[in-house]
């Protein structure tokens, strides 16, 4: 298939759409953030616009500088004073529409260098189909460093990607979010990021990490400019179908060396708390961070106050392990990374392979799995075996999207044992693979990480054969059979 038919396909498929009126940053915008990156405005500038489709306005389109949130008029008009620190004006796509993007990298948004006295206008297409039935890929910590990581990234991931989504229903709606490290303090490498995007013809939303950063011109507030010079703003929000997707910063960099915490501003907290004012209580809500905000963001306990009354999915990445929370109803996906052990070997520390979140929407409803990379979509467990620590054989079984609701079971034989016992422990693979400064021998300083989906069982030494069987909280059964 030709590169150019394959694009359009692709955008008919994900339901994107190119965005022709602004090109992101124009020269003006990058002399503006050289010389002063904290604040393109020296003044409050008024800002006027429309949300159109066809040529026809669109009522009720959410419009913000990231501190101002408003919603058009019923012409689909917005009027309204920009605050002096704002880089941007951007909307919140609404259900029923089709992403603004260039190359599959959305463009909700208008740089403020880029306004003038004229009318900012926003032109949108509807979607052929409805948008409650949707699906989504999380993309968590890409995180290049050399041309030969963006090497395997383009030869692996990106033709996995563009498999799965070949694979789906036609007409599906698919989006993707990178829950940040695009890259690993490369910041000339965004563009590689971008080229591994447009190849897989989804639009895609940029989360901000800590790889991510500017580390030489100051402090948090302009620790983001470069991220801003090429994906838009660090947090705003859209939408699709009843979901309402949110994305927040919340890499505090603290301005020295590279020290950060987990920490969401209070200018993002008081935006968020306007945006959500607009958002049904009876909507799904999907937040994405890059750090974990249940086990390792520091105001976590402001965030959920805000959000308070949603049913909420958090999507995060960081930790290069997969780990499933839920904390007082709230459902935390920390996801394994595309890039792996940080593209030295197959799996991450936990033992997860390198991969991604494949999600499925259907109302408010979600569904979800991990997408292990070159393998099937149903690789969600691996059979392994070592000796106790009394000597006898046992079986350890790796379940790495494992979650409260999940059910482990084995056969021996054919002969049903019951359920197998969950432990925290290693994965024998990563320990052989990483444990120790000389490997792998590239990249040392990966280590074997504990984690709690590990689950066991003595093999007894007459056993022949094993079976396991793991079925997942929509009740999908995934079995592996191995002889011991």
């Amino acid at each position: 298939m030709k590169r150019r038919s394959f694009i359009i396909r692709s955008l008919l498929l994900t339901g994107g759409v190119l965005l022709t009126g602004y090109q992101f940053v124009s020269a003006n915008v990058k002399k503006a953030v050289k010389k002063n990156p904290k604040s393109i405005l020296k003044e409050k500038k008024r800002v006027k616009g429309k949300v159109v489709s066809n040529g026809k306005g669109i009522s009720g389109v959410v419009v913000s500088d990231g501190f101002s949130v408003l919603k058009t008029d019923k012409n689909g008009a917005f009027d309204f004073t920009m605050h002096t620190d704002a880089r941007f004006v951007f909307i919140s796509t609404p259900s029923g529409h089709a992403f603004l993007q260039e190359k599959g990298i959305t463009k909700h948004y208008v740089p403020v260098g880029e306004i003038t006295d004229q009318e900012v206008v926003f032109s949108l297409e509807k979607l052929p189909v409805s948008d409650e039935k949707h699906s989504f890929l999380i993309w968590a910590d890409p995180q290049t460093k050399t041309k030969a990581d963006v090497k395997k990234m383009m030869t692996q991931t990106v033709p996995d990607v563009v498999k799965l989504k070949n694979e789906m229903p036609e007409g599906t709606l698919l989006h993707g979010i990178t829950v940040g490290d695009i890259v690993w303090d490369t910041l000339d490498m965004f563009p590689d990021y971008a080229g591994a995007v447009a190849e897989m013809g989804v639009p895609f939303f940029q989360c901000m990490g800590n790889h991510d950063m500017d580390l030489e011109k100051g402090g948090d507030e302009t620790s983001d400019v470069t991220f801003n010079q090429h994906f838009g703003p660090s947090h705003y929000s859209f939408n699709r179908g009843k979901v309402h997707y949110v994305v927040l910063d919340n890499v505090r960099y603290l301005g020295k060396a590279r020290e950060y915490d987990g920490h969401i501003s209070n200018q993002q907290l008081a935006w968020l708390k306007k945006d959500l004012s607009f958002v049904p209580k009876d909507h799904l809500l999907v937040l994405c961070a890059h750090i974990p905000i249940l086990k390792a963001t520091k105001n976590k306990e402001v965030l959920l106050n805000i959000t308070k009354g949603y049913k909420m999915h958090l999507m995060t990445g960081h930790t290069h392990i997969n780990r499933n929370s839920i904390e007082r109803g709230v459902f935390e996906h920390n996801h394994g990374t595309v890039c792996g052990p940080w593209w030295v070997g197959r799996i991450c520390g936990d033992g997860t392979p390198g991969g991604y979140g494949v999600y499925e929407v259907d109302g408010t409803e979600l569904k979800w799995y991990y997408k292990s990379t070159g393998m099937p979509a149903d690789h969600q467990l691996e059979l392994k075996t070592q000796q106790s620590q009394s000597g006898e054989k046992e079986l350890l079984v790796n379940v790495w999207n494992h979650d409260p609701a999940w059910k482990v079971e084995y056969w021996l034989d054919n002969s049903y044992k019951g359920t197998l016992r969950q432990q925290e422990g290693m994965d024998p693979e990563t320990v052989m693979l990483y444990l120790g400064k000389e490997l792998p021998k590239t990249r040392g300083f990966v280590e074997p990480n504990k984690t709690e989906h590990l689950f066991t069982a003595a093999l007894p030494q007459k056993a022949v054969s094993v079976k396991v069987v793991a079925t997942d909280r929509f009740g999908k059964k995934y079995s592996v059979e191995k002889t011991v």
